[in-house]
């Protein structure tokens, strides 16, 4: 009996063939809603999401190069404005030297004639008072000897001959005392 009435009531366990039609329509429209529309979208938006990561990297490389690439430019050109730089300094205390060696030679050009300058004014000035002097000596002479002679020198050119023979003397003595 006790089988028989295992036979006659329904198992909790198992369901009913409606349910079972029923659960088997809604899985498979559920697998096909999830198949059909779901994956793909989520493939989808994963791949969008790798090729943004990839991307973002790419970029980070390119980026990482390109930087990399402008620091060596600048490093090029900033070694390449030192280099420059100190040839502008050279080329500067080059300058300078020229510059300095010029004004020198021009300072001693007008020293030189300067100094000639001087020398030919002090020879002017030498041969303007031995001129004046001469004359003053030959007046005081010509009043000397007037004094002296007794006689008159007044002529101009008899006072000039005595003049210059008394100098003529008065040089050869005087060359005669040197010897």
């Amino acid at each position: 009996m006790y089988l028989v009435a295992a036979e006659e009531a329904p198992n909790p366990l198992l369901p009913g063939v409606a349910e079972m039609v029923v659960g088997g329509f809604a899985f498979l429209l559920v697998l096909f809603f999830v198949g059909r529309l779901l994956v793909p979208r989520l493939q989808k938006t994963l791949e969008m999401r790798a090729d943004a990561i990839e991307g973002g990297l790419k970029r980070a490389e390119e980026a990482q190069a390109a930087a990399q690439r402008t620091l060596e430019e600048y490093r090029a050109k900033l070694d390449e404005a030192r280099h420059d730089a100190a040839r502008l300094r050279e080329e500067a205390r080059e300058q300078a030297a020229q510059i300095k060696a010029e004004l020198r030679e021009e300072a001693q050009a007008e020293a030189r004639r300067l100094i000639e300058s001087a020398h030919a004014q002090i020879e002017a000035d030498r041969r303007q008072a031995f001129a004046q002097l001469q004359a003053e000596l030959g007046r005081l002479a010509t009043d000397l000897a007037g004094r002296i002679v007794g006689e008159s020198l007044e002529d101009e050119a008899r006072q000039s001959r005595v003049v210059d023979r008394f100098l003529t003397e008065l040089e050869s003595a005087d060359g005669a005392a040197v010897r």
